[in-house]
Protein backbone atom coordinates (compact mmCIF):
# COMPACT_ATOMS: atom_id res chain seq x y z
CA UNK A 1 0.00 0.00 0.00
CA UNK A 2 0.96 3.25 -0.72
CA UNK A 3 2.16 5.95 2.90
CA UNK A 4 0.10 8.02 1.74
CA UNK A 5 -2.79 9.36 -0.73
CA UNK A 6 -1.92 12.57 -2.98
CA UNK A 7 -5.24 13.81 -5.19
CA UNK A 8 -3.09 13.48 -8.45
CA UNK A 9 -2.25 10.37 -7.86
CA UNK A 10 -4.13 7.22 -9.80
CA UNK A 11 -6.01 4.88 -7.39
CA UNK A 12 -3.63 2.00 -7.73
CA UNK A 13 -1.21 -0.18 -4.94
CA UNK A 14 2.06 -0.06 -5.39
CA UNK A 15 4.33 -2.88 -4.87
CA UNK A 16 7.77 -1.94 -6.48
CA UNK A 17 10.07 0.82 -5.87
CA UNK A 18 9.34 3.75 -8.48
CA UNK A 19 11.49 3.85 -10.85
CA UNK A 20 13.07 7.23 -11.00
CA UNK A 21 13.75 8.97 -7.65
CA UNK A 22 14.45 12.18 -7.01
CA UNK A 23 18.15 13.42 -6.68
CA UNK A 24 19.81 13.48 -3.55
CA UNK A 25 18.63 17.08 -1.76
CA UNK A 26 15.82 17.18 -3.86
CA UNK A 27 13.14 14.65 -2.27
CA UNK A 28 9.56 16.20 -1.32
CA UNK A 29 6.59 14.98 0.84
CA UNK A 30 4.92 14.21 -2.51
CA UNK A 31 7.99 11.62 -3.51
CA UNK A 32 7.11 10.15 -0.12
CA UNK A 33 4.13 9.52 -1.25
CA UNK A 34 4.84 7.21 -4.02
CA UNK A 35 7.07 4.77 -2.11
CA UNK A 36 5.52 1.64 -1.44
CA UNK A 37 4.54 0.94 2.56
CA UNK A 38 7.57 -0.99 3.77
CA UNK A 39 6.75 -0.66 7.34
CA UNK A 40 9.97 1.23 7.47
CA UNK A 41 10.30 4.95 9.05
CA UNK A 42 11.09 7.30 5.85
CA UNK A 43 11.82 10.96 6.50
CA UNK A 44 13.25 13.48 4.09
CA UNK A 45 15.57 16.63 5.72
CA UNK A 46 16.37 19.18 3.43
CA UNK A 47 15.76 17.37 0.85
CA UNK A 48 17.52 14.53 1.49
CA UNK A 49 15.67 10.41 2.22
CA UNK A 50 16.64 8.48 5.32
CA UNK A 51 14.51 5.31 6.39
CA UNK A 52 14.82 3.84 9.95
CA UNK A 53 14.26 0.20 10.53
CA UNK A 54 11.65 -0.48 13.11
CA UNK A 55 13.37 0.59 16.70
CA UNK A 56 13.48 -1.80 19.54
CA UNK A 57 11.02 -2.86 22.09
CA UNK A 58 12.48 -1.14 25.07
CA UNK A 59 12.11 2.38 22.70
CA UNK A 60 8.48 1.47 22.25
CA UNK A 61 7.50 0.64 25.45
CA UNK A 62 8.50 4.33 26.73
CA UNK A 63 7.44 5.80 23.79
CA UNK A 64 4.09 4.51 24.55
CA UNK A 65 3.73 5.36 27.70
CA UNK A 66 5.16 8.83 27.50
CA UNK A 67 2.18 8.77 25.30
CA UNK A 68 -0.51 7.97 27.17
CA UNK A 69 0.71 10.22 30.47
CA UNK A 70 0.59 13.30 28.03
CA UNK A 71 -2.63 11.94 26.17
CA UNK A 72 -4.06 12.23 29.59
CA UNK A 73 -2.88 15.50 30.75
CA UNK A 74 -3.05 17.53 27.33
CA UNK A 75 -6.18 15.60 25.27
CA UNK A 76 -7.91 14.89 28.36
CA UNK A 77 -7.61 18.19 30.36
CA UNK A 78 -8.65 20.16 26.84
CA UNK A 79 -4.86 21.55 26.18
CA UNK A 80 -4.80 20.31 22.81
CA UNK A 81 -3.83 16.92 21.33
CA UNK A 82 -1.17 14.05 21.36
CA UNK A 83 -0.49 12.26 18.09
CA UNK A 84 2.06 9.17 18.09
CA UNK A 85 4.63 7.63 15.03
CA UNK A 86 3.92 7.29 12.16
CA UNK A 87 2.52 10.93 11.56
CA UNK A 88 4.28 13.08 8.82
CA UNK A 89 4.99 16.71 10.13
CA UNK A 90 6.36 18.59 7.02
CA UNK A 91 8.19 21.51 8.16
CA UNK A 92 9.18 22.70 4.57
CA UNK A 93 8.59 21.30 0.99
CA UNK A 94 11.59 19.72 1.42
CA UNK A 95 11.43 18.38 4.92
CA UNK A 96 8.88 15.59 6.27
CA UNK A 97 10.17 14.55 9.79
CA UNK A 98 8.41 11.55 11.83
CA UNK A 99 9.24 12.45 15.56
CA UNK A 100 7.83 9.28 18.39
CA UNK A 101 5.39 11.91 19.99
CA UNK A 102 4.09 15.03 18.73
CA UNK A 103 2.16 17.53 20.43
CA UNK A 104 -0.38 20.34 19.11
CA UNK A 105 -1.56 23.28 21.84
CA UNK A 106 -5.02 23.93 21.47
CA UNK A 107 -5.08 27.20 18.96
CA UNK A 108 -2.52 25.60 17.08
CA UNK A 109 -4.63 22.86 15.35
CA UNK A 110 -4.81 24.92 11.89
CA UNK A 111 -1.34 22.75 11.46
CA UNK A 112 -3.16 19.34 11.47
CA UNK A 113 -4.08 18.47 7.90
CA UNK A 114 -6.11 14.96 7.00
CA UNK A 115 -3.08 13.58 5.82
CA UNK A 116 -0.14 15.11 7.44
CA UNK A 117 1.09 18.02 9.67
CA UNK A 118 1.81 20.76 8.12
CA UNK A 119 3.92 23.42 10.22
CA UNK A 120 5.53 23.73 13.69
CA UNK A 121 4.26 21.60 16.31
CA UNK A 122 4.32 22.85 19.70
CA UNK A 123 6.36 19.68 20.72
CA UNK A 124 8.16 16.86 19.30
CA UNK A 125 9.42 14.08 21.39
CA UNK A 126 12.42 11.80 20.08
CA UNK A 127 13.35 8.71 21.66
CA UNK A 128 16.57 7.57 20.70
CA UNK A 129 17.86 4.75 18.64
CA UNK A 130 21.17 2.96 18.16
CA UNK A 131 20.85 3.44 14.42
CA UNK A 132 18.97 7.02 14.46
CA UNK A 133 20.66 8.34 18.05
CA UNK A 134 22.74 10.97 15.83
CA UNK A 135 20.61 11.99 13.48
CA UNK A 136 17.73 12.55 15.91
CA UNK A 137 20.49 14.43 18.53
CA UNK A 138 22.14 16.63 15.58
CA UNK A 139 20.20 16.96 12.39
CA UNK A 140 16.66 16.54 13.12
CA UNK A 141 16.85 18.83 16.55
CA UNK A 142 18.80 21.45 14.39
CA UNK A 143 15.78 20.77 12.22
CA UNK A 144 13.03 21.32 14.46
CA UNK A 145 14.53 24.60 15.91
CA UNK A 146 15.04 26.48 12.59
CA UNK A 147 10.89 25.67 11.57
CA UNK A 148 10.02 26.96 15.28
CA UNK A 149 9.19 23.84 17.35
CA UNK A 150 8.32 25.43 20.31
CA UNK A 151 9.86 22.33 22.59
CA UNK A 152 11.81 19.56 21.76
CA UNK A 153 12.82 16.61 23.83
CA UNK A 154 15.59 13.78 23.14
CA UNK A 155 14.35 10.64 25.19
CA UNK A 156 17.62 8.25 26.26
CA UNK A 157 16.06 5.22 27.74
CA UNK A 158 19.23 3.74 28.58
CA UNK A 159 20.48 6.82 30.70
CA UNK A 160 16.79 7.26 31.69
CA UNK A 161 17.44 10.55 30.33
CA UNK A 162 14.88 13.73 28.98
CA UNK A 163 16.98 16.58 27.20
CA UNK A 164 14.43 19.19 27.06
CA UNK A 165 14.92 22.07 24.46
CA UNK A 166 12.90 25.11 24.82
CA UNK A 167 13.03 27.59 21.99
CA UNK A 168 13.96 31.06 22.66
CA UNK A 169 12.48 34.24 21.36
CA UNK A 170 16.07 34.73 19.33
CA UNK A 171 14.53 31.51 17.45
CA UNK A 172 16.82 29.16 19.09
CA UNK A 173 17.28 26.92 21.38
CA UNK A 174 18.42 26.73 25.28
CA UNK A 175 21.01 24.68 26.35
CA UNK A 176 18.82 21.51 26.99
CA UNK A 177 17.52 20.60 30.41
CA UNK A 178 18.76 17.31 31.85
CA UNK A 179 15.20 15.48 32.98
CA UNK A 180 15.70 12.61 35.20
CA UNK A 181 12.74 12.74 37.86
CA UNK A 182 10.10 14.87 35.61
CA UNK A 183 9.83 16.99 33.01
CA UNK A 184 7.45 19.83 33.04
CA UNK A 185 6.38 20.80 29.30
CA UNK A 186 7.03 24.49 28.48
CA UNK A 187 4.92 24.68 25.39
CA UNK A 188 2.00 24.13 27.70
CA UNK A 189 1.19 25.09 31.28
CA UNK A 190 0.11 22.67 33.82
CA UNK A 191 1.75 19.48 32.65
CA UNK A 192 4.20 17.48 34.03
CA UNK A 193 5.39 14.42 33.48
CA UNK A 194 6.60 11.68 36.02
CA UNK A 195 10.11 9.80 34.57
CA UNK A 196 10.00 7.54 36.97
CA UNK A 197 7.33 5.89 35.93
CA UNK A 198 8.18 6.39 31.79
CA UNK A 199 11.61 4.28 32.49
CA UNK A 200 10.62 1.66 35.31
CA UNK A 201 11.01 -1.87 35.01
CA UNK A 202 13.45 -1.32 31.61
CA UNK A 203 15.62 -4.09 30.76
Amino acid sequence: MLRCDEPTMPTLVRTRRPSRLPQPGRWTYADLCRLPDDGKRHEIVDGRHFVSPSPEVAHQRVATRLGVMLARAVDGRGKGEVLSAPVDVELSVGSVLVPDLVVIARGNEGVVKPKRIVGAPDLVVEVLSPTTARRDLDLKRRRYERAGVRECWIVDHEARTVRQFVLQPSGRYAPPVVCTARVRLAAIAGVTIDLRAVFRDLA
